[in-house]
């Protein structure tokens, strides 16, 4: 029989399966979905702007005042909005519902992260283990589950555009604009596709709206409320409002915080090119938007296999080596990706992109969320409304600069923030090392 700790964390994990199962398949569709002057990646920085606005304050407070499973439950509400948004696609649909989930989205991931810590430092606890092994351990099968929303959410999209009647040929002198290589300020690579019939569109974000739904009432009835004395203690003793908004910001006076920002910022940088820059200028321009759906669905598959086997492989590895590995697996395959010219008769190669990537991208959340839940374990609400605001700042620059630059430029964008993350964190690790003596990359800082 499994533990009560265990089952909140199975109920946190088919909760956020379902809520992303509908938001990760909007998010992987609009660029090429809300293509017109830009509106689909623009509403993405809009999200990810409001999302570091939400993490100065937001987080703490709430979690603070009603407890992780209720902001869990007001959070994902947020996200739902989003979807009743792109019902009716437009400037003033798609913007305020960007803000309204960007809000919701750094509570939602800070109170999650919170929960999965306490349920592993308790579950360690009953069963005298280490914290960090356990730690890894939940969040190894968070991610496992989560991660297969990208199967879930973007197999329905292919589905159900695949039914499209004006699915067409996309002709061969267009796929020259395809890929890394051509800089065409004139062509749009959303040309070369036809947009979905709107009850098609409208199918898929009917369904997306009840998956969402469906997740809210999931975590609302199922999910123990284990902080719930911590809340009502904090409310009695309600302290001034400065203090708590000050919070995440004091957390920036420590030096290792400070080093790991570049990390967390690259989670955003990485996330953001796969589904904007890749879906759009590889899998739409060279195949089509009925395409993006399936290869998302390899990004989803590796990535939720990849992050069970990574959160158990760290117990003997380390993280470090982990770390390592998804770095040389993102800069190998930024380099294949500036000289590949994508094109209908490599079919296969379209899937191994997103595979590799979801490989990568297991480690770098996985190892990065149990990082900061081992390194922070006094301040784990501040620590983790960090994370999701400087994870959320490289979205919001990757998005920002999306239509502006060649996609050439991006890339090298890219590969030099990747040089930088595995700079300071190694040094981090070096650092740690130093403190405790432990083996190289398996220290936790006390």
């Amino acid at each position: 029989m499994i533990s009560r700790n265990l089952k909140n964390v199975l109920v946190v994990s088919f909760g956020f399966l379902s809520l992303f199962t509908a938001y990760g398949g909007l998010q992987s569709l609009q660029s090429s979905l809300n293509a017109e002057a830009g509106m689909g990646v623009i509403s993405l920085s809009v999200i990810y702007g409001a999302l570091i606005l939400s993490s100065m304050f937001l987080p703490h407070i709430l979690i603070k005042n009603i407890g992780c499973k209720w902001t869990i439950v007001v959070s994902m509400g947020c996200y739902v909005t989003y979807s009743f948004g792109n019902l009716y696609p437009g400037w003033a649909t798609l913007i305020p519902t960007s803000a309204i989930l960007g809000l919701g989205g750094s509570p939602l991931w800070s109170a999650k992260c919170t929960y999965l810590t306490i349920s592993g430092n308790r579950q360690a606890e009953k069963e005298s283990k280490k914290a960090e092994d356990v730690i890894n351990m939940y969040f190894g099968i968070f991610f496992f589950i989560f991660q297969s929303s990208a199967v879930w959410g973007n197999l329905m999209s292919s589905l159900i555009f695949g039914q499209d009647a004006n699915i067409t040929e996309i002709p061969e002198e267009n796929l020259k604009y395809c890929g890394a290589g051509s800089c065409e300020e004139d062509f749009i690579p959303t040309a070369n596709t036809t947009r979905p019939a709107q009850n098609l569109i409208n199918t898929l974000l009917g369904a997306y709206i009840g998956v969402g739904v469906l997740a809210i009432i999931l975590v609302a009835v199922l999910l123990d409320n284990i902080d719930r004395d911590m809340a009502k203690d904090f409310r009695s003793n309600r302290t001034s409002f400065w203090p708590t908004f000050l919070a995440t910001f004091k957390l920036l006076k420590n030096r290792t915080l400070i080093l790991l920002i570049p990390l967390t910022m690259y989670s955003g940088f990485e996330q953001s090119f796969l589904s904007g820059e890749y879906t759009k200028n590889y899998v739409t321009c060279a195949l089509g938007i009925h395409y993006v759906g399936f290869a998302m669905i390899c990004f989803g598959a590796t990535n939720s296999v990849c992050s069970i086997a990574f959160g158990k492989l760290a117990r003997y590895t380390g993280r470090m080596p982990l770390f390592c590995l998804a770095a040389v697996t993102n800069f190998s395959c930024i380099i294949s990706l500036l000289f590949w010219r994508p094109h209908p008769d490599q079919l296969a190669v379209f899937f191994v992109y997103p595979a590799l990537w979801g490989m990568s991208d297991a480690i770098w959340q996985t190892q990065t969320n149990a990082l900061y839940g081992v390194l922070f374990p006094d301040h784990k609400e501040a620590a983790f409304a960090n994370y999701r605001m400087w994870e959320s700042l490289g979205f919001v620059i990757a998005f920002a600069y999306s239509t502006y630059i060649c996609l050439s430029t991006k890339l090298y964008i890219l590969i030099s923030v990747l040089i930088l993350t595995m700079i300071t964190y190694l040094w981090v690790e070096y650092q740690l090392h130093k403190k405790s003596q432990a083996p190289f990359g398996r220290t936790a800082y006390k």
